[in-house]
């Protein structure tokens, strides 16, 4: 069923508000009550290394924004904002950063990009999302933190660190690698 353009665009905008307001209190888990179906489906590849499925929205609170957005996790004093989307329909196709904490030298931000493919399915909540980011830029951006002394020593244990061995472990099991 077609939702009016209004609709879509004004849940596709409280979400990018909701994160603005989540960075400042730093609590994410909220965002999956306010902004997704019961029964929605989120889907992250993690570059191919790692596929996590959130079937619901508490699955949704209890990755994609509790373990890894919320207070605790190693991402504290990183920003997520959406920073444009595109609608067609029901479909909205987000394109958002992954900023971390601090600024370089020449005062740009630490910071890799991605997209979410998402649909709405009414009532201002959505129904299914698809995040997409380069991963191996992400680990780079992280290296490039640890070194500058920004990198939460949690987030490089917990994540980075993982993350690297399943991308190696991932392109040394291809044919020719």
């Amino acid at each position: 069923m077609p939702y009016p353009h209004e609709e879509v665009e004004a849940t596709i905008r409280g979400l990018a508000e909701a994160f603005e307001e989540a960075q400042r209190t730093n609590s994410w888990s909220w965002i999956a009550d306010r902004f997704y179906h019961e029964d929605c489906v989120y889907t992250c590849p993690y570059g191919g290394t790692m596929l996590v499925v959130a079937n619901g929205r508490e699955e949704i609170r209890n990755t994609h924004y509790g373990r890894d957005m919320d207070v605790g996790s190693g991402w504290q004093g990183w920003s997520f904002p959406i920073i444009d989307w595109a609608i067609n329909g029901n479909r909205i196709i987000s394109h958002w950063v992954n900023r971390g904490p601090g600024l370089r030298a020449d005062g740009s931000y630490y910071q890799t990009h991605g997209v979410s493919f998402i649909t709405y399915g009414g009532d201002g909540k959505f129904s299914e999302q698809y995040d997409l980011f380069d991963l191996a830029h992400q680990l780079r951006l992280c290296d490039e933190l640890d070194d500058a002394g920004l990198l939460d020593p949690r987030l490089r244990e917990e994540w980075v660190a993982p993350m690297k061995q399943r991308l190696v472990a991932m392109l040394g099991a291809t044919p020719g690698g």
